[in-house]
């Protein structure tokens, strides 16, 4: 039997040619992420040349440049034209600098603020087009919500809204679930679920006439269980599975609707040093002393300890999440999930196909490991104040305000 050859020559310059026009086409960015795909075809050609027979090798190559093709190149976007955008929590953050980029790109925003005065928003009136209107929004106060779904309804009627981007959110604690009061886990819901509900329900009017898309960042803390964000976790798994819902039921009405489900990226809430060492005082003050002695305060000091160091890991460029809201207003075809920033994939990947253990250890590890409860180290735990053991807890923490991821 004659052994099959390959092209040579001539015949490669062809499908060097071909291969060629095919990237053009596809409109692929040249990066690692293209040249990483070019060594992997490469070395699959290399194999096939020797342990396949000729058709099923040109099979193999022609699916697997398809499905590098496919995976690598931009999808075509929409034309701005003039859409308009509304935006949650742009007084930091995340949605800062997406409010700046979709004005910079012609963009009609409405950017909600908790504080018009904060550094944030003096920042977006200095910087941005007089096409971008700020507006004072607490999710927490319906009254807010109210006037800024007004506002939206008047200044849209002749272009239309065609995205909602659902940013804003808290966090109110870094604490185990027995350590943190159920009021915080109130005010995560309210802010992060609650309040992202009342305004998507209210713009959907809008949104069913533009066919438009709604945009929702979510937290890879509302997927797997993070030690210590309970309060917040549950708050953004809640919203995530109503964003799945929505894209269901909206599918007729043609609105498309993606989560963001964001890695560790330093914004301003986030590395925060004075809004953590307060939250943490405000956690001591509210725990009744039963449950102070049988922790420790030594237990929460390596707990808060655990998560700023944590922090040191968070990535400083925010593109990558302001890129991906992007691309899930514009695309032709968006995502129904995005994971931007480094190391995120193999966080989910741990998380659906490694054992639990492995899955916990590997969450203990990168955050927050915890310590021994006081109660539970080896000998007696040493005495506790009476003025600590007697005190009452504080039944109403001070709620943390509206902050922006």
């Amino acid at each position: 039997m004659e052994r099959w050859s390959w092209p040579s020559g001539g015949a490669w310059l062809l499908v060097a040619a071909r291969a060629l026009l095919q990237l053009l086409r596809a409109d692929l960015r040249l990066g690692r992420p293209l040249l990483a795909a070019l060594a992997l075809l490469a070395a699959l050609d290399w194999l096939c040349q020797r342990l396949l027979p000729p058709p099923a090798a040109l099979a193999v190559l022609a699916a697997a440049g398809w499905i590098t093709l496919s995976r690598l190149a931009r999808p075509p976007r929409l034309p701005v034209a003039t859409r308009a955008v509304l935006i949650t929590g742009c007084d930091t953050g995340f949605g800062k600098e997406t409010a700046k980029k979709l004005d910079a790109m012609g963009f009609t925003v409405l950017a909600t603020v908790l504080d018009l005065n904060s550094p944030g928003a003096l920042e977006l009136r200095a910087c941005c087009s007089s096409r971008l209107k700020l507006l004072q929004m607490d999710l927490m106060k319906p009254a807010d919500i109210g006037r800024v779904l007004e506002f939206t309804k008047a200044h849209t009627a002749s272009t239309g809204l065609w995205g909602l981007v659902n940013n804003a959110a808290i966090n109110d604690v870094v604490a185990d679930v027995e350590l943190s009061p159920v009021a915080t886990f109130r005010n995560c819901m309210e802010v992060n679920f609650f309040g992202a509900l009342e305004l998507t329900k209210g713009l959907l009017p809008l949104l069913r006439r533009s066919r438009g898309r709604i945009v929702t960042i979510g937290s890879p803390a509302g997927d797997m269980p993070y030690p210590c964000l309970a309060a917040y976790g549950t708050s953004k798994a809640a919203i995530a599975l109503l964003m799945d819902t929505f894209s269901c039921e909206l599918l007729p009405w043609g609105i498309k609707v993606s989560v963001i489900q964001p890695g560790c990226f330093k914004t301003e809430s986030v590395t925060n040093v004075n809004h953590w060492e307060k939250r943490k005082q405000l956690l001591l003050a509210s725990m009744p002393g039963e449950l102070l002695q049988a922790y420790g305060e030594d237990y929460i000091e390596h707990l808060h300890g655990q998560f700023l160091h944590s922090l040191q890991m968070a990535l400083p460029d925010l593109s990558p999440v302001v890129d991906a809201i992007t691309d899930a207003l514009l695309a032709a075809r968006p995502r129904r999930r995005y994971y931007p920033g480094r190391g995120v994939g193999i966080m989910y990947f741990i998380h659906y196909y490694l054992p639990e253990g492995l899955r916990r250890r590997f969450l203990q590890t990168y955050f927050i490991s915890h310590c021994l409860p006081r109660a539970l180290r080896p000998g007696q735990p040493g005495p506790i104040p009476a003025q600590i053991i007697s005190r009452e807890p504080n039944p109403n923490p001070d709620p943390s305000p509206v902050v922006s991821r």
